[in-house]
């Protein structure tokens, strides 16, 4: 699945990590003082990972990651960005958890062989993370593969509808929920900075991307085999969405009470069935 929409991608996040490790959005410095970027909503639903084995697919440069390993976890990190995976690298030593963790550089689509057919009890994957990828049903059968019989996938993620239907100023559905092939964000058309540090500058911004209904998501993992848990929808995300919502705890944005209360991420618990 090397196709130009991953070199493309590959390219725009690659640029960004040595900016996103020193932005005030990712408090670096706040982590290796013992701060934990992952919300209490994750960690509840999580449940006790101590001595558990994860994978984290497309992990950046590891924060979340890492913040498993301090829960208990052994884990492993997996993105296709090789300066991210070089600074999980380095932020594991930093943190004095390189002996609980491993990063590794691979398409989530090839996470399977690159990982040497290991399985794991836990796959997590953070929020903002399967707009990247253009095959769902193939995502879901990594899922699968990477996951042991009674291993269960952690999903949290963007709400497919206000992130991708909703207007960038207001609450009004500009776009199709039911939106056929890829997002083709041209930099023209891209605002500067990221989301970390709205004042950097980069050469690559042009990026594909797609947009996965959650029937679709289920559908997916359905289809691999996965038995549906829970799927918890909420109002709020780690980033401004609009203008007008206000901050109710460091990376958790929700509407203010005036407003509609509308879902704008996901969590999703799947888990393989025990072999009979």
């Amino acid at each position: 699945m090397d196709d130009a929409w991953f070199e493309l991608n590959r390219a725009f996040w690659d640029e960004r990590v040595d900016s996103h490790v020193r932005s005030d959005f990712y408090r670096v410095a706040d982590f290796l003082d013992g701060w934990s970027p992952l919300r209490a909503t994750e960690v509840a639903e999580a449940g006790d990972v101590d001595g558990l084995d994860l994978v984290h697919l497309q992990c950046h440069f590891g924060m979340d990651t890492l913040s498993w390993a301090r829960l208990g976890a052994r884990v492993v990190g997996v993105d296709l960005s090789e300066p991210a995976i070089a600074a999980a690298r380095s932020l594991a030593e930093e943190a004095g958890l390189a002996d609980r963790s491993e990063f590794v550089v691979a398409n989530v689509y090839d996470a399977p062989a690159a990982l040497d057919g290991r399985t794991f009890d836990r796959v997590y994957t953070g929020i903002g993370a399967l707009c990247w990828l253009p095959d769902i049903e193939a995502w879901a059968q990594v899922v699968s593969a990477l996951l042991r019989p009674g291993g269960r996938l952690h999903l949290v993620e963007f709400h497919p509808v206000t992130h991708w239907c909703l207007s960038e100023d207001d609450l009004t559905v500009k776009y199709s929920y039911f939106h056929d092939g890829p997002w083709v964000w041209a930099e023209d058309l891209d605002e500067p900075g990221s989301y970390a540090d709205a004042d950097a500058t980069f050469d690559h911004n042009d990026t594909v991307e797609w947009n996965h209904g959650i029937g679709a998501i289920v559908t997916a993992l359905a289809g691999a085999g996965m038995r549906i848990d829970a799927l918890t929808e909420r109002p709020s995300l780690f980033m401004q969405r609009w203008p007008f919502q206000v901050e109710a705890d460091h990376q958790v944005w929700v509407n203010p009470p005036e407003l509609p209360q509308i879902p704008l991420s996901f969590s999703l618990l799947a888990t393989k069935p025990l072999v009979t």
